[in-house]
């Protein structure tokens, strides 16, 4: 209950936050508060658990604002800055790069949040690069405190050494491109470290239409299949073994895809779960789900005030851990599901959580999406584990050219299946849906869910992330 209170004090800050000096006090009634919450623990002081939250979440969302009015004074300015580029380079229709910039700097003072910047200019620029330029300041949107649309690059510097798990990414990702011919290649690389920006553009507008964008981005889903893999692999050999190996995993994907909103979350649900499973604990989703946002909020509020990555991120864990295991109840018992019914179910679940939050962002709807997904997902382990063979076999062992041949037929499979779904007249449509529409939405679907976990018995604290 606190850290729901947190989410929806942090949510609200963007509206209600009070003036600096006065949150501090709201700072210190939130934590005396969940003193007393902790010290006493009752069923009866849920409410202030609550309420702690919410203090707590209003001046950690007001601090940040005050921190964006900094930016308030050369809105629509030319201004200098220096940043850190903390994802890929995106390049847009007409050959631009957008970079995302974080580590802000102008003029010697620090400046909070991160820039989105748009560049006509062509230049060697990856993630971790720190890069000099000026612009005219505009407003920003989402997460991003505010933007520069024809940005002029001064200096672009490479940290020395270099970043070696995106030296690792990049070097693995041109092994595979020497085994595995294209586009083909493109979508193992993204299913394997969730490298989505070097996809073509034809692939990539496909895989929106047939609802598949999810499977070559860096998020829980790619995460979860390496962890699930490594710890019934390993444990086998010993509980330490398994727990090891899938921490590593976790820090090393990571590491490799960077922190974005998505990879943030499930790096952090996935590691709870682990430690959980580790010491013979289980959390149940609910308090898993608000912990993580709780968390990744307190760290980065402008995740609440409109960061789609983050809201899909969360909505799509909710429909996994939280649907999905009671559709599975109600309709097939207490059996234990197979591999490809767990992802199917996951898979529908998880779009029927998210697909208001995509509606209203996109204007747009996949109705091809669940018969696509039934198509793919079942194979994407089998994908990354033969595309991963491939590349790092490859590396390895470069006189095993044909090593890429049965990667090449799978994911021509993919591929076909992405384009041709594409295709069909009725892919995609488009809706619009009012706030109203989304309430009555999720109204619905926590209805059923009540009725399904009543008529089942099912106690969700057995569903886990790393099962």
């Amino acid at each position: 209950m606190a850290c729901a209170g947190v989410v929806l004090g942090m949510a609200a800050a963007q509206w209600v936050a009070p003036p600096m000096w006065y949150s501090v006090a709201w700072l210190i009634a939130g934590l005396g508060l969940l003193a007393v919450v902790l010290v006493r623990p009752r069923r009866g002081l849920l409410a202030v658990a609550l309420i702690a939250g919410l203090l707590i979440g209003v001046w950690r969302g007001a601090q940040e604002q005050m921190q964006l009015m900094l930016y308030d004074p050369v809105r629509g300015q030319a201004v200098a800055m220096r940043g850190v580029v903390v994802d890929d380079v995106d390049i847009g229709k007409r050959g631009e790069m957008i970079m995302r910039l974080g580590s802000l700097e102008s003029r010697g003072k620090r400046l909070p949040g991160q820039l989105w910047v748009i560049t006509q200019q062509k230049a060697a620029v990856q993630r971790g690069d720190t890069v000099v330029f000026e612009g005219k300041l505009a407003d920003g949107f989402g997460s991003f405190a505010a933007s520069v649309k024809n940005a002029k690059l001064l200096q672009v510097t490479r940290p020395q050494p270099s970043d070696p798990a995106l030296a690792l990414r990049d070097g693995f990702a041109a092994k595979v491109r020497e085994v595995v011919s294209e586009p083909q290649a493109s979508l193992g690389i993204g299913y394997v470290v969730g490298q989505r920006r070097a996809l073509p553009d034809e692939l990539d507008k496909a895989l929106k239409i047939a609802g598949l964008t999810h499977i070559v981005v860096a998020s829980g889903y790619n995460l979860t299949i390496l962890v699930r893999f490594a710890k019934r692999w390993f444990e086998k050999i010993s509980r330490y073994l398994a727990g090891a190996v899938s921490a590593t995993l976790i820090a090393g994907f990571i590491a490799i895809t960077g922190l974005s909103p998505s990879m943030v979350r499930a790096g952090l649900v996935s590691s709870l779960g682990l430690w959980a499973w580790y010491v013979g604990r289980k959390f149940h989703p609910v308090t898993l789900l608000l912990v993580a946002a709780s968390a990744t909020l307190l760290w980065q509020p402008e995740y609440a005030w409109g960061d789609l990555g983050w809201e899909l991120s969360f909505a799509a864990f909710a429909g996994v851990m939280l649907v999905a295991p009671l559709i599975h109840a109600y309709f097939w018992g207490q059996d234990t599901a197979s591999p490809w019914r767990q992802v199917l179910i996951e898979t529908f679940a998880a779009q029927l959580v998210t697909a208001p939050i995509i509606v209203v962002a996109f204007g747009t709807l996949s109705l091809i999406a669940p018969l696509s997904n039934m198509l793919i997902l079942p194979f994407v382990p089998l994908a990354m584990a033969l595309t991963g063979a491939a590349g790092m076999v490859h590396w390895l062992v470069p006189s095993l050219g044909m090593i890429g041949l049965p990667t090449q037929w799978l994911l021509g499979y993919m591929t076909y299946v992405a384009e041709t779904a594409a295709k069909v007249s009725w892919a995609q449509v488009d809706v619009r849906l009012e706030w109203w529409g989304v309430a009555i939405y999720y109204g619905v679907i926590v209805a059923a869910c009540a009725y399904m976990k009543w008529r089942t018995g099912y106690n969700l604290r057995n569903s886990s992330i790393v099962e």
